[in-house]
């Protein structure tokens, strides 16, 4: 049997199944994008797949400290856009 990866939501931080996540991703040209696969190159942050926890991830600048940059509204738009699609 294998092992299910847990991953820890940055909004309510709560491990969860990798799978139930969405992974948001920083890659080597500080370049922002969400990550359907899992396997893009960078690094990753993880986020539940619920607009609570992306509007507590936004209030805490979370990600921004997480990644080390500034992050543009346009990254929280597209993330509330895939939450919001579901």
């Amino acid at each position: 049997m294998n092992k299910i990866p847990q991953r820890t939501c940055m909004g309510c931080n709560q491990k969860k199944d990798k799978k139930q996540l969405i992974r948001i991703v920083k890659n080597k040209d500080n370049e922002i994008s969400l990550d359907r696969t899992g396997k893009k190159e960078g690094r990753g942050a993880y986020i539940c797949d619920d607009i609570k926890c992306l509007e507590k991830l936004i209030k805490s600048n979370r990600l921004q400290k997480i990644f080390e940059m500034n992050i543009s509204q346009e990254i929280y738009e597209s993330l509330r856009g895939v939450i919001l699609d579901k």
